[in-house]
């Protein structure tokens, strides 16, 4: 972000007072219609087209085309309107090299779709493909990024002595709603994925606890530097993240080698809200509203604890598809919504928001209640895309997944026709999602000339 700090953003600075971010009028009819045609191309539109094309609908192409269109007309009403003006930002910068990933994306859906397959082309055929699935999946986080830079530029937050708690609230809370959409993905349509790679889920939250908390241990203080404000219980969480997260990954299998769950990445989340419910604060509503996110995280590492000792009862990870289990309890839905919860408290607590809402005399109540509706929206909007996906799956994708064989003490079916698949055989068989193949033509998968048979 500093290296962007030089570069020159568009509007009129002559109103900006000196060393702010914005000035002082209002947001004007153009820039509010940026924002709203921004938000549903690249917040709504585009996320849903990457699911479409997962599943090879045929709505996928239009779907993009007209999100690739209203992201190129909101661009240029971002750099239309009147009104408040901004001093150089981030947001301003990013907005061309995110607009670049589109046009490659664009590119690259195009090429695909003329099925130009001979000679030097069809060579590098399955590296564009495979191309055209990366950047697929990198522009909703990208887009991700660029939306919270443009809220933070809209008020000019996050510059000078406020940046590095800045950089810290969205960065965390941007990674416990992350956190929350991966546990969403994983019950819903990832427990095949987890079978196949042989580790329980707890292996690699574990692994990416210990890598955080290494990384928040050498960099929340200034080494060398005087100690000061929150630097000891910022550092000593990171340790605790990397000493936890080592023992999360030991006690990832058991005795036998088979892949194990237990409770340890419960216990990081638990105590990290136990240590943020009490970080000082400068101001009574922060204090509060660092409160509720602190209870609400401590929530979701007990809701986890709770899950995996009473709900699943301490069962084994599953090592094949056939031993998943569809039967998903209707508390297991909420750990993963409650680090939704918590990303959205941690993001909406920064020190000028918190001066915002105590010069307006808004409560935290309020605050806390409109943060929690934002979370339920985007964990509806999650589960409504993952509802999508898997639906796609069985209407129309089932031709490009392997069958389902029966094991060896499994009877096929009456008479030796094949059995009808239960919904245990459906979600191992959804477990495809995390691979790129999706987004390959027929042609491609079963061979030019091939009969459409499943490949195995």
């Amino acid at each position: 972000m500093a290296a962007f700090r030089t570069t020159i953003a568009h509007g009129d600075h002559d109103h900006i007072e000196e060393g702010e971010g914005a000035s002082n009028e209002a947001i004007d009819s153009v820039l509010w219609a940026h924002i709203l045609i921004q938000s549903l191309a690249w917040g709504v539109l585009f996320p849903t087209g990457m699911v479409l094309g997962l599943v090879r609908n045929r709505w996928h192409v239009p779907m993009q085309t007209v999100a690739s269109v209203l992201a190129i007309v909101g661009y240029f009403l971002g750099h239309a309107h009147k009104g408040r003006q901004f001093a150089a930002n981030v947001h301003s910068s990013f907005a061309t090299w995110l607009m670049l990933m589109l046009i490659t994306q664009v590119v690259l859906g195009v090429y695909l779709k003329l099925h130009l397959e001979k000679g030097f082309l069809g060579r590098i055929r399955k590296w564009q493909v495979r191309a055209h699935g990366v950047l697929g999946a990198l522009i909703p986080v990208a887009a991700w990024v660029q939306m919270l830079l443009g809220g933070i530029a809209s008020q000019g937050f996050c510059r000078g002595d406020h940046l590095g708690q800045c950089l810290a609230h969205f960065i965390m809370g941007s990674a416990f709603v992350a956190y929350g959409i991966i546990l969403t993905i994983l019950l819903l349509c990832g427990q095949g994925w987890l079978a196949r790679s042989g580790r329980s889920q707890e292996f690699y939250d574990s692994i990416i606890i210990t890598i955080w908390g290494f990384i928040n241990t050498f960099t929340e203080h200034r080494w060398g530097g005087p100690w000061v404000a929150n630097d000891l219980q910022h550092t000593s969480m990171g340790i605790i993240w990397w000493a936890a997260g080592l023992v999360g990954i030991w006690l990832s299998r058991d005795r036998a080698g088979r892949p194990k769950r237990n409770l340890v990445p419960a216990i990081v989340i638990l105590m990290t809200g136990w240590a943020m419910s009490a970080h000082p604060q400068d101001l009574e509503v922060s204090t509060k509203i660092h409160t509720v996110f602190g209870y609400t995280l401590m929530a979701a590492g007990l809701a986890r604890m709770v899950e995996i000792s009473f709900v699943l009862k301490d069962k084994l990870a599953p090592d094949q598809t056939a031993d998943i289990d569809s039967e998903i309890n209707s508390f297991q839905y909420l750990p993963p919504f409650l680090l939704y919860a918590s990303g959205f408290l941690f993001m909406g607590a920064t020190e000028e928001q918190m001066e915002i809402l105590h010069e307006h005399h808004v409560t935290h109540v309020s605050y806390v209640l409109i943060l929690y509706s934002i979370s339920f929206l985007m964990f509806l909007f999650v589960l409504m895309l993952l509802h999508l996906y898997s639906a796609g799956k069985e209407a129309g994708g089932t031709h490009i997944l392997p069958t389902i064989k029966p094991s060896n003490d499994e009877p096929s079916g009456l008479n030796g026709r094949p059995r009808v698949p239960n919904a245990a055989d459906r979600q191992a068989r959804d477990a495809q999602e995390f691979e790129l193949e999706g987004l390959i033509n027929d042609e491609e998968e079963i061979g030019k000339g091939q009969p459409n048979v499943p490949v195995h």
